[in-house]
């Protein structure tokens, strides 16, 4: 059987077909795309809602576990779950519970909250640094480590690895221009006035010479990345990588800081400490907390003690670093309740091992269909990727990504019942997944198979 992919008259027949069927079964969540605009942006509370290939947003009236039920009364299986952010499952017991029992004694007081201590010695437990700070979302929790880093190391440039995500740090919204090396503007980014490219450096990711080239000028304060690229596609590294990564930063005094909110489903404790990374600073967000709007910053005792000095050496005033709600005692429940019932080896071997029966059920399938794809896992995460082997950086999935069979994957599955994540088709297990949600899975992919084989 040949790999070849499908025809594009033949996928864009296909995705005619399914977005008629979107619109005759959900009346409901078209008439309420509709009355939204009245108030909201684009029609949606955050315009990123807007980013499905359905023809009308899924307005959703409850998620338990993994399962979703819209506004028409119809139910899905998550694989999104948030995009990680419900990477345990939709309100897990635990975490309501301890989350209904907080708000009735108060939701923040900017004072810490009497289980303070218990959160950190759980957070080292965990993630095995010692130290912790909080923020509301990764983004923040990003904004503040690089603040703290070229505070300590009175070094200004920033470097990143091209398709990196650390959120909406305006630092890391830059690109690599492949023909020249430099770092670009992006232009997709709104309202930029500051010239960021001037302070962040962009390398190709597993590109060792590339990194010792950024490196070796030592004016680098920190390297902020994912232990794998997880939002341009999902992009491993390859044996070794990080060892050598891990070298040069000491070598040339340059901090690393490890972006684990993606990550976090590779094991108990993430990717760093499952693989031995030795971070100077950890973040995660999303899931740390089962979802409520909480992240966290980590750091080591010898960094705690330079950022101790460099507050220390400043002038009294704003820092530049947190926000009023950070910490705030309805966060620190969550985080607790999260720390203790969620973040368990009991709940990774389950997500593990049923990602590891998924993954290979989707790649028996990609073989026997001739399709030349291919699917990339990384612990419970994994992406369906329309292109013949793992990318190796961000510029092989630009080179080989196919936009309109990612859009067409999405809405087939979500019409049947399947939900996976926009921007690109990863799919993640939780403690909540079970076979059964797994092989529903599998079976619509199958009917997509044959959708796409039928003349």
């Amino acid at each position: 059987m040949t790999s070849q992919h499908p025809s594009s008259d033949r996928i864009a027949a296909l995705q005619q077909a399914e977005r008629e069927r979107f619109m005759a079964t959900h009346p409901a969540s078209l008439a309420l795309t509709d009355a939204a605009h009245a108030h909201y942006l684009f029609g949606v509370p955050l315009h990123w809602m807007r980013d499905w290939p359905s023809p009308a947003t899924l307005f959703v009236n409850e998620a338990q576990g993994v399962t979703l039920q819209c506004a028409d009364g119809l139910r899905y299986t998550d694989f999104c779950l948030g995009d990680t952010g419900a990477m345990f499952g939709h309100s897990p017991a635990p975490l309501a519970q301890a989350i209904a029992q907080q708000a009735a004694h108060g939701l923040t007081c900017m004072l810490p909250a009497a289980n303070t201590v218990a959160v950190g010695e759980s957070l080292a437990r965990v993630f095995g640094l010692p130290m912790w700070q909080m923020a509301l979302t990764a983004s923040d929790a990003n904004r503040f480590v690089l603040r703290w880093a070229r505070a300590i190391t009175q070094r200004p440039q920033l470097l990143v690895f091209d398709g990196c995500y650390h959120g909406a740090v305006d630092d890391t919204l830059v690109d690599l221009d492949p023909a020249t090396g430099h770092t670009l503007a992006r232009p997709s980014v709104l309202g930029q006035v500051h010239n960021h490219a001037h302070f962040t450096r962009v390398v190709p990711f597993n590109d060792l010479a590339a990194l010792e080239a950024a490196l070796v000028q030592g004016d680098v304060a920190c390297l902020l990345a994912e232990p794998a690229l997880t939002n341009f596609g999902l992009v491993p590294p390859e044996p070794g990588f990080w060892a050598a990564a891990r070298a040069l930063c000491r070598a040339h005094g340059t901090l690393f800081v490890c972006d684990e909110t993606h990550t976090i489903s590779t094991a108990l404790g993430g990717y760093a400490r499952a693989n031995g990374l030795a971070p100077d600073f950890l973040v995660v967000g999303k899931a740390v907390a089962g979802g409520l709007p909480c992240a966290v910053y980590g750091f080591t005792q010898e960094v705690a003690q330079r950022m101790r000095q460099a507050k220390q050496a400043a002038p009294e005033g704003h820092s530049g670093i947190g926000t009023t709600l950070s910490g705030n005692a309805l966060a620190l429940a969550a985080l607790q309740a999260a720390l203790t019932h969620l973040h368990t080896n009991a709940s990774y071997a389950h997500m593990l091992a049923l990602a590891e029966r998924l993954e290979h059920g989707l790649t028996e399938r990609i073989e026997h269909a001739g399709m030349p794809w291919t699917v990339t896992r990384l612990g419970a995460r994994m992406e369906l990727q329309f292109m013949p082997e793992t990318p190796r950086h961000a510029q092989d999935v630009r080179d080989h990504a196919r936009s309109e069979l990612e859009a067409l994957t999405h809405l087939f599955m979500l019409n049947r019942g399947v939900l996976l994540t926009p921007f690109h088709s990863m799919l993640l297990v939780s403690p909540a997944t079970t076979a059964q949600d797994a092989e529903q899975l599998l079976q619509v992919f199958d009917a997509l198979l044959a959708a796409l084989a039928d003349p």
